[in-house]
């Protein structure tokens, strides 16, 4: 264990939606123990006898080894939060360094059967919450040519599933959102990267399997791929980062190669799946941002 005010994040300030419980008090105890500050965020929808919530109990765990944090109480669904989670962290330390939006809801049932107002706020507190806290964060952290913002998404929100599409639908959104925002940030020294984790936590414990895997896919063991994202020796910048189980995987969204429509002004279903077999015989490519996507559709044309 790092001593207080030690450690490879000595001097910086973390803050982190939704760190009471689960992964995001993971990730507070493991920015902690590297030495930085840090802002626990949670809504206090429980408390105990003496009136304190999970933020309070996981800053006493970091008091507890040495470490320097303090509770905030936002609702990630309230349009004030981003604000107030970054200006308790200028208030208290004067400034901000890594920002984790973490906080997340997952609210199962039939697209078809579930009523709108609970997926809009799944929609609210997922991605809205997120986007928010990154906001405030970065209108900081441009200015001080630094930061590194981690936001917590799900493999969800690449391959979709069934009964959890608004789930699926803020998590995709934060994907995409954090690719623009990664290309937006990197001149400015802020780099932004996505953590797609696989634990077991009070959100996922249905839907994993009863077996040997439980025990390793624990919400620690996806800590440190936290930590690393969050440090200054860090360049990564706009990656899709699965993780769990202490194992690891590198995720993206890739177009295959190209094809040209026969010519005419109708397409069959039968020619339609033909060329779609013909792009996806060829190498998948990534792009930085959807314009490079574009140019390289269109000069591709060009030369027919």
């Amino acid at each position: 264990m790092t001593a207080a005010g030690a450690g490879p994040l000595a001097g910086r300030v973390a803050v982190v939606s939704g760190g009471g419980r689960g992964l995001g008090r993971a990730f507070c105890l493991a920015l902690a123990r590297q030495g930085a500050r840090v802002v626990v965020n949670n809504r206090n929808r429980v408390v105990d006898a003496d009136g304190r919530g999970p933020a309070d109990d996981v800053v006493s765990e970091i008091v507890a080894f040495g470490g320097s944090a303090f509770a905030e109480y936002s609702d990630a669904a309230s349009p004030a939060s981003g604000d107030l989670m970054v200006e308790a962290a200028l208030e208290r330390w004067g400034r901000l360094d890594i920002c984790v939006a973490n906080a997340g809801i997952g609210v199962g049932g039939m697209f078809y059967k579930q009523p709108a107002v609970v997926f809009d706020e799944v929609l609210a507190v997922n991605l809205l919450g997120s986007i928010r806290l990154a906001r405030a964060a970065m209108a900081v952290m441009r200015p001080a040519g630094y930061g590194r913002i981690i936001l917590v998404a799900s493999t969800g929100g690449l391959h979709g599933d069934i009964g959890l599409s608004a789930y699926a639908a803020s998590k995709g959104g934060l994907l995409a959102f954090g690719r623009s925002l990664a290309a937006e940030g990197a001149g400015q020294g802020v780099l932004t990267n996505m953590l797609l984790p696989y634990a077991l936590t009070q959100m996922t414990s249905g839907g994993m399997p009863a077996d040997a895997a439980r025990d390793r896919m624990t919400a620690e063991a996806v800590a440190p791929v936290l930590t690393a994202l969050a440090s200054q020796e860090c360049t990564l910048n706009g990656e899709y980062i699965v993780t769990g189980g202490g194992l690891l995987r590198r995720a993206s969204a890739v177009e295959w190669g190209t094809v040209s429509l026969p010519p005419g002004d109708s397409l069959t279903a039968a020619e339609l799946a033909s060329l779609l077999a013909d792009s996806r015989r060829g190498e998948p490519r990534e792009f930085g941002v959807s314009v490079d996507a574009f140019t390289d559709l269109a000069a591709f044309g060009g030369t027919g």
